[in-house]
């Protein structure tokens, strides 16, 4: 039975982690919040209480990452607010642990903010110039796991996640003067991600980049517009004046080396 560790079991997390137990495997997961122990237990996730920081590690990395042969790392930055933290220099605390430990593969979940807003279609082949805080740290922690010759490491970069109880247009319905009403959209569901990070288990698909996305592009405007209307929502309105800048995100590598057939591309 191939073990797997989850470090950061949340919003993604834990339904994965759910989802490989389900299918099998024995799954340690991690979370931060002491309450959040017996939920995973009580899915049959083994649960560990884990905080990283930037400069130790709080809890038992060691046995958490033990008898594994992979670890999943779902943990975002934390870049706004009093909280703020550099986040390469917390994975960069993980890294010797897991090179220390059974661990061969490393699946990071990473983010399509990697690369700039640049009217572009976006391959995993297009050089990432990121225009954000949050984009430049994820994709200076990718290249320093890549850069570990202990273990091969897959870096998923997803786009926006919907899903259950998630959604950017309970956030954006009502309001004003939002910008590039013309980019495109480059969202994706969770089931979809958590259908992709089992397809890279099942096909053992180590040292690989992934774009994760759907393939579905309609405008920012006509979306989120139809979105709301769906919902019963007030509507968002666009600034239309300035030129809308965005990016599309091709997923074309998912399907052809995973072989895998996206759930819902109708968002």
């Amino acid at each position: 039975m191939k073990k797997i560790s989850i470090l950061g079991c949340g919003w993604l997390g834990l339904p994965l982690a759910k989802s490989l137990v389900f299918q099998g495997f024995s799954v340690k997961g991690s979370t931060t919040s002491e309450a959040k122990l017996a939920v995973l237990e009580s899915a049959n996730i083994q649960a560990y209480s884990i905080q990283l920081t930037e400069n130790e590690v709080i809890g038992n990395l060691a046995d958490f990452l033990s008898e594994s042969e992979i670890v999943i790392i779902d943990i975002p930055p934390k870049l706004r607010g009093n909280g703020a933290e550099n986040f390469v220099s917390k994975i960069a605390t993980l890294i010797p642990f897991i090179a220390e430990s059974t661990v061969n593969h490393v699946v990071f979940i990473s983010s399509t903010s990697v690369y700039a807003d640049d009217n572009s279609i976006v391959t995993e082949n297009s050089q990432p110039e990121p225009d954000t805080e949050s984009g430049r740290q994820l994709l200076a922690t990718e290249k320093l796991l890549e850069g570990n010759a202990n273990f091969k490491t897959t870096v998923i970069r997803f786009g926006g996640l919907i899903g259950e109880n998630r959604h950017p247009i309970h956030f954006l319905a009502g309001r004003k003067n939002l910008e590039n009403p013309e980019a495109p959209i480059n969202l994706i569901h969770q089931d979809d991600c958590i259908g992709i990070i089992e397809a890279v288990i099942s096909r053992n698909a180590r040292g690989e980049v992934f774009n994760a996305v759907a393939p579905y592009h309609p405008s920012r405007k006509e979306y989120y517009t139809q979105k709301a209307v769906a919902l019963g929502l007030p509507l968002p309105e666009f600034e239309e004046e300035k030129a809308s800048i965005g990016k599309t995100i091709s997923s074309d590598k998912i399907t052809t080396v995973l072989n895998y057939t996206f759930k819902n591309t109708d968002l």
